[in-house]
């Protein structure tokens, strides 16, 4: 990471400070709506308990994989742990998943048979609490939440949990006054179907960088077009790009060149390709093989 101020140090030890006490926050309301969603037979307390549970299991595993992640590489770790945050982010979204389907079934079920002995004072009273609490979780992360991305991952979940409270507060508030029953049912499916949908996001983000495909912002026809366009260059061609954890791109290929250099001569051809990937790609880390009509193949994907 190299050298840090002490001033620095501090600040970030704020950041951890902070994104703790966030998570314990969240911990303590998803507590507290699933005792109320329980007493006042609100499967709408419950669902937003477990948004702001997954939160939180999300914000505290972000935080211990990154630390973990940031672990030096070993010789039988050579990538070191980057991936831990990955294999987290993957394990707690099938587990949402899983939840969130049992949450749309039960509330389709409930809305087959409304239930008429919801407790709509109860709902109102815990919801607002879960709305404060996380008004104030928010408190805790907004001074940093564009200094640090697991900050603003943080910060961007506590306002959905925001959003996801304040339905189940108006929701309840519609029950105590006009006992629609039915309407805890609809709110439940509404944050599920928000939940599944987040959580799917993120499985399917983890699976894709697992299996190491081509980042989806990522357009190799035109890297490789780009790289071509240097004088040097003949022919790009068995070309792979992977995310090695959801920030960092590596690339590797062949380049042919249009003449036999020496390995030496090479040096400044491969800097301003690097400088090229880097800038106007985002590419982290770059690996090239030059050749000299060594290739037969010249495809840009092979089959390996």
């Amino acid at each position: 990471m190299g050298l840090v101020h002490n001033h620095n140090h501090r600040n970030n030890e704020v950041k951890s400070k902070n994104i703790i006490l966030a998570v314990i926050l969240n911990f303590i309301i998803a507590i507290i709506e699933i005792i109320g969603g329980l007493l006042s037979n609100s499967f709408a307390l419950l669902s937003d308990a477990l948004h702001n549970f997954g939160d939180a299991i999300a914000i505290f595993l972000t935080y211990i994989s990154n630390r973990i992640s940031k672990r030096s590489p070993t010789i039988e770790k050579t990538f070191g742990f980057k991936r831990v945050e990955i294999l987290a982010a993957m394990i707690n979204s099938i587990g949402m998943v899983v939840i969130c389907v049992y949450l749309i079934l039960q509330a389709f079920e409930r809305l087959k048979h409304p239930r008429t002995d919801i407790n709509g004072v109860m709902i109102v009273i815990i919801a607002a609490l879960s709305l404060i609490a996380n008004f104030i979780a928010i408190a805790f992360l907004f001074r940093d939440k564009n200094k640090n991305l697991n900050v603003k991952a943080a910060y961007l979940h506590m306002l959905g949990d925001v959003f996801s409270s304040a339905i189940v507060l108006l929701g309840g508030i519609f029950i105590y006054r006009y006992k629609i029953f039915w309407l805890d049912a609809v709110l439940t499916f509404i944050i599920g179907i928000y939940i599944f949908k987040e959580a799917w996001y993120i499985l399917k983000q983890a699976y894709l960088i697992l299996i190491q495909a081509t980042p989806g912002e990522l357009d190799l026809i035109k890297v490789k077009n780009r790289i071509e366009s240097f004088i040097d260059v003949e022919n790009v061609h068995h070309i792979h790009a992977w995310n090695l954890n959801d920030s960092q791109i590596h690339f590797e290929c062949h380049i042919d060149l249009n003449n036999d250099l020496k390995i030496s001569e090479t040096e400044n051809i491969l800097y301003k390709i690097k400088q090229l990937l880097k800038e106007d790609f985002n590419i982290a880390h770059t690996t090239v093989q030059f050749e000299y009509n060594s290739c037969d193949d010249k495809s840009i994907i092979k089959n390996i």
